[in-house]
């Protein structure tokens, strides 16, 4: 008995010592787990922040407010469009034939009458949209009465207008003016002077520029000197090497020698311009310390000064003055009083800026007229697909999307709970069924564009089904969701207890009815839910769609499900391939939509689970 006594004795010290390392490593185990639920938490919150800072402005489109006159002798010349005796077939020739892009034209540079110069209206027309003009056909095919008339209009902005207006452009810093600034005139080239000294910050800016232009300067000086004295030597090595050898080393080595010559006059040239170049830079540096106005370069930001109701762009600066060349006329010569007028800094270059400092002028002064603003998108949410990033909207893809996903409820669901009853309750378990059920299950696992090209080989090449339609996505799509929605049903089915059955076989329902009256309306909480992961994971899809055509470029919004459409993955794919500046934030909207379907989709999964689950 004490021998017993003591081994129990031991073995409780061994099980008393060991526990301390047992919770250390289930509290080491626990606090892994909740890292990696917090990690996860952690990048999927930065995912969400970088699509929503990126795509929350594409609910925003800058609009120009203009009153167009449209001009019958531009748009009806004829008089058939508002002749209410046209037929209709006749009037729609007309509308596409008439020039709805003068009227537009004609409003927007009535807004600024000194501007002159073919160029210069080229850019100015560029701050509207090629939809403007389309906005205005679409007003006059509602209501022909309105030709001869003059409304005010909102017209969609060009999307570099409206990246500018959104802030996502171009940089521009804003300071008030301290003193009072006088201006020398209000056209052409003038000159600011100012009795607080505001333009030395101008000045420091120059300089920081030349500074840094300096110094790369002094860098290439020396990379080209050492260039030039490797160059020295190794043609001193060649003419000692000269002086011996046969006559074919001699010409090798002469060759090599003119080559090395040649490469020494062109490094010699580089070298004297960016001598020449240090020089300048020095010289104007100089003259600036003894009270000269410093020139911009083309390579620095610019500075624009706003002032009596216009705007000058800055061409020298010296600490007491400016020298600007007028882009939009001043309203008069007087002198401004401090925090009147504003000098404003561009940070990006004009030559790497999609917008002008002139378009950029405009653009403030209509602001000022409060002629510009941004408003609700709704152009986002009625276009088809466009090549101009403020026109392109979702409506088309929106619109496949559920005429694709409506038709791949409409043929997986009953083929899928009708192939996991008949799996589970009626069929035999011999070789046939055990070799359906591994099939189902690898079906689960296979690559989805491996049934887009199932889709393109079978369905449209063999078939011919259309190609680029609902109607065939639906079918590719049925393909891919099968094996989920079978699955997830046959789980439900054996979560039904077989007390249900046996009851109902027991009061006399056949198998048919116990299976459609008992075991269907329990199980059917789990077969919704499958469903609805499916045709979560068919929304999503993008690949096998690919495959088989849609990734046509469409514009127009599909009538049915034969008609030729796009859907919301396969639109936010060739979005995001698109170099526009516009397309970047459209791209994460869709995809915000995209989440919100995905998120409500699974939300209604839950819902209906709730909703219809019967506890036994």
């Amino acid at each position: 008995m004490s021998s017993i006594a003591v081994t129990t004795g031991r073995t409780i010290d061994v099980v008393n010592a060991s526990l301390g390392r047992r919770y250390a490593a289930e509290r080491r185990f626990r606090l892994l787990g909740l890292m990696a639920v917090l990690l996860g938490l952690a990048f999927v919150g930065l995912l969400l922040v970088s699509i929503v800072s990126k795509g929350w402005t594409a609910f925003q489109q800058t609009y120009i407010r203009l009153p167009v006159t449209l001009t019958a002798a531009d748009i009806d010349p004829g008089g058939e469009i508002a002749s209410p005796s046209t037929p209709a077939e006749v009037r729609a020739k007309r509308l596409v034939r008439a020039d709805f892009r003068a009227p537009v034209r004609d409003a927007l540079r009535a807004q600024f009458p000194d501007v002159s110069g073919r160029s210069d209206k080229r850019a100015l027309d560029g701050l509207l949209s090629s939809g403007a003009a389309l906005q205005l056909r679409e007003l006059v095919s509602r209501d022909p009465s309105l030709i001869g008339t003059e409304q005010t209009l909102w017209l969609v902005a060009d999307d570099d207008v409206d990246m500018f207006m959104k802030g996502r452009s171009t940089r521009i810093d804003t300071r008030s003016g301290a003193g009072t600034a006088v201006p020398s005139g209000t056209h052409g080239e003038i000159l600011l002077t100012t009795t607080a000294g505001d333009f030395g910050q101008v000045v420091e800016r120059i300089r920081g520029f030349l500074g840094q232009g300096t110094a790369a300067l002094d860098r290439d000086i020396a990379r080209l000197e050492r260039l030039l004295a490797a160059n020295r030597d190794e043609l001193a090595d060649i003419d000692a090497a000269l002086a011996g050898g046969d006559t074919a080393t001699q010409a090798r080595l002469a060759d090599k020698a003119k080559r090395l010559g040649e490469r020494r006059e062109g490094l010699t040239r580089k070298l004297r311009r960016a001598m020449a170049a240090r020089e300048d830079i020095a010289a104007r540096l100089d003259g600036a310390a003894r009270g000269e106005a410093l020139a911009l370069d083309p390579d620095m930001p610019s500075f624009l000064v706003a002032i009596n109701g216009g705007m000058a762009k800055v061409l020298r600066a010296a600490q007491d003055r400016l020298h600007a060349e007028v882009i939009t006329p001043l309203d008069n010569a007087n002198p401004a009083p401090p925090s009147s007028w504003e000098l404003l800094e561009l940070r990006t270059p004009e030559d790497d800026r999609r917008l002008s400092d002139r378009q950029i002028a405009w653009i403030w002064q209509l602001e000022q007229r409060g002629l510009i603003e941004k408003r609700f998108n709704t152009l986002f949410f009625t276009n088809g697909t466009s090549r101009e990033p403020e026109l392109a909207g979702i409506a088309a893809a929106l619109v496949g999307s559920f005429y694709t996903l409506a038709l791949t409820l409409l043929l997986s669901f009953p083929i899928a709970v009708g192939a996991a009853v008949y799996l589970e309750e009626f069929a035999p378990k011999n070789r046939f069924t055990d070799l359906i059920e591994v099939n189902i299950n690898n079906l689960a696992a296979v690559p989805s564009i491996v049934f887009g090209l199932l889709g393109l080989a079978v369905f449209i090449n063999f078939f011919g089904v259309p190609r680029s339609t609902p109607l065939v996505a639906a079918m590719v799509l049925t393909l891919m969701t099968l094996p989920t929605i079978i699955i997830a049903s046959r789980a439900a089915l054996k979560s039904v207890p077989p007390s249900i059955r046996e009851a109902a076989l027991g009061v006399g329902a056949s198998p048919l009815q116990t299976q459609m009256h008992h075991v269907l309306p329990l199980a059917l909480p789990g077969m919704l839910t499958g469903t609805i992961i499916g045709m979560a994971q068919a929304l999503g899809e993008t690949a096998p769609l690919l495959m088989i055509g849609l990734i046509a470029f469409i514009v127009d919004i599909p009538g049915g499900v034969t008609d030729s459409a796009t859907v919301l993955p396969v639109q936010i794919f060739m979005w995001a391939d698109s170099p526009e500046r516009g397309f970047v934030e459209r791209t994460s909207a869709a995809i915000m939509i995209l989440l919100g379907f995905l998120v409500l989709m699974n939300l209604a999964a839950v819902l209906l689970r709730r909703r219809f689950e019967r506890r036994w």
